[in-house]
């Protein structure tokens, strides 16, 4: 098993009286795509909002790469490689796609050239050109973004993620309100992905989740419920119970994992 990529110990965060993670102590490891699900209300974002310093937990610890990041902000935890995409997609509606990933891309930068023109920056230029293939758009590059498909406005914010360079990405539910054909390309460019940065996903689509990921981790109430591969999950009955939670539906777990 190789090092985790993150790890944290007895996080927790309440609103009020409704306990979002309860003492959540959790290992991921590098280079495996992981998957977290759960039903409405586990924790999940609020995990990511954690890791990614939109939240401040009440009690626990955040580690990255055995580095502590708790009580770190958001830009910060962003600067160490740590980025994310968000369940409402966010992006510059007005701009193309190119200006999109190069506004992003400048805006990552530590020390800006006031007196250089944007436009004569090679390296960003280059960047900017690998992304756009990656995510698969280099013939949208000069889209305005408001035009675009849902799904390929969904890549597009996979590749502002990507253009700053991240060794951990944080997929929050990519692939919901996509149709079949964008799901599938959105899948397949995911698991490219993971062959070159850390992945962790939430998503609701359990064919999804099941086709993608090597480890799942399963929350419940704020906690973990299960751990496993694909199959040791689809074969667990708490978490039929849990997630599922209506008798008539308890084969969809066993028909996602074999799909």
């Amino acid at each position: 098993m190789s090092e985790p990529i993150l790890r944290t110990e007895k996080l927790t965060k309440t609103f009020g009286g409704l306990i979002a993670t309860d003492n959540l102590t959790l290992s991921l490891p590098s280079g495996r795509l992981q998957a977290i699900i759960g039903p409405n209300g586990a924790g999940k974002t609020t995990l990511f909002n954690l890791i990614s310093g939109l939240l401040k937990a009440d009690s626990g610890r955040v580690y990255f790469r055995e580095r502590d990041i708790t009580g770190l902000r958001p830009h910060e935890i962003s600067r160490l490689g740590i980025k994310r995409t968000m369940q409402i997609k966010s992006v510059f509606n007005q701009l193309s796609v190119t200006e999109n990933l190069w506004i992003t891309r400048q805006s990552a930068q530590r020390f800006l050239h006031p007196f250089r023109s944007a436009m004569n920056d090679r390296e960003t230029r280059e960047r900017v050109d690998q992304i756009l293939e990656e995510i698969g758009m280099t013939a949208l590059a000069k889209r305005i973004a408001g035009t675009l498909s849902y799904g390929d406005v969904a890549m597009l914010e996979i590749g502002m993620a990507l253009i700053s360079d991240p060794r951990l990405l944080l997929l929050d539910e990519p692939i919901c309100g996509m149709s079949p054909a964008e799901t599938e390309r959105a899948v397949a460019k995911i698991r490219e992905l993971a062959r070159k940065v850390d992945i962790i996903i939430i998503e609701h689509d359990m064919e999804v989740v099941f086709g993608l990921a090597e480890d799942i981790t399963v929350l419940a109430q704020g906690a973990i419920l299960a751990t496993g591969s694909p199959q040791d999950i689809s074969n667990n009955e708490q978490v039929r119970e849990a997630y599922l939670g209506r008798p008539e539906d308890e084969d969809y777990l066993e028909e996602a994992a074999h799909a």
